[in-house]
């Protein structure tokens, strides 16, 4: 009874065992090993060429710091942020996207171990690069070396989201190019636009690539910069000048990238007041803090602000 008992309970497992294999063979077993293998098939870093030559880098990082400049790039581009500069840290636009998001710099190196971030983003004047290099890949690009929307693309690669970044710069363009023909349209031609900023004791006016709106009004629109501003501020980005003087670069329309934090007396003063522009009210003011960079998130707002400005919408 018992030898015959083992040879049956032996053909059992066996069946058994066969259904099981069975079982797992089947088409939902098959996706969830595919998937699997899928995930683990993808690379878990790419090589970003560089400015300074080709640097490993996460394939998908998850643990950013930005250092300077480039925080609405990022941001627009979907990726996680941990760490970013106090410039964009008080930047109005982006306070609800970076609430969770601590204030770091270049020279606080310990905050940043802290984070364990998995990828450094800076322009290429930080401070501390070899050693934030030893922390996590740290990219920097020089300002202006290429530009404003190539900026973009290069952001774009570095976070393997190229494809998301040009898709952003054609949109982008599109819709600038289209304003662009619409105030030209509203104002002439001929009208010239300048940017100008307070900031502490100082004013400043704007060329053609120093954010402020600069690029979008210049570079994208082909508004006519005033003659003053083409002469003084064109080569270096920007010209400090007195309030005195103020009258010989304002032009048809004026920005005003204004810091409420700075000395704004001169809006007081009568040469202020007898600006053309001033009278014909084509002073259109704008928070400076929001208004700095040339940033996707940032030229984004600027195009906003300047449509409604200039045509009402």
């Amino acid at each position: 009874m018992k030898k015959a008992f083992f040879p049956f309970l032996l053909c059992l497992i066996l069946i058994l065992s066969a259904c099981g294999n069975k079982q797992t063979s089947e088409p939902s077993g098959g996706k969830v090993e595919g998937n699997a293998a899928a995930e683990n098939a993808k690379p878990k870093t790419i090589t970003y060429q560089s400015e300074n030559g080709p640097i490993e880098v996460p394939a998908d990082p998850k643990r950013v710091v930005v250092l300077s400049s480039f925080t609405g790039n990022v941001l627009s581009l979907g990726v996680n942020l941990i760490g970013v500069d106090s410039w964009s840290k008080a930047n109005p636009n982006f306070q609800d996207k970076l609430k969770d998001v601590q204030e770091v710099s270049d020279e606080n190196l310990e905050k940043i171990i802290e984070l364990n971030p998995d990828l450094i983003i800076g322009l290429s004047n930080i401070k501390n690069i070899d050693k934030l290099k030893q922390i996590a890949p740290t990219v920097t690009f020089t300002y202006g070396k290429v530009d404003y929307l190539t900026q973009h693309l290069e952001i774009g690669k570095l976070l393997n989201k190229e494809k998301e970044a040009q898709s952003w710069v054609d949109s982008f363009k599109q819709r600038a190019e289209k304003a662009g023909e619409e105030i030209k349209a509203k104002i002439g031609e001929n009208a010239t636009v300048s940017v100008i900023e307070s900031f502490d004791k100082q004013l400043y006016v704007f060329g053609d690539n120093w954010g402020r709106g600069t690029e979008i009004l210049y570079q994208q629109m082909k508004l006519k910069m005033p003659e003053k501003v083409k002469a003084s501020a064109l080569k270096e980005g920007y010209y400090a000048l007195s309030p005195e003087v103020l009258p010989e670069f304002a032009g048809d329309y004026v920005i005003f990238s204004k810091n409420k934090d700075a000395d704004n007396s001169f809006e007081n003063t009568e040469t202020y007041k007898n600006i053309p522009a001033v009278k014909n009210n084509h002073v259109f003011v704008t928070d400076a803090k929001a208004f700095f960079f040339n940033d996707a998130l940032t030229l984004d707002y600027q195009l906003d602000f300047f449509i409604k400005q200039f045509l009402g919408k």
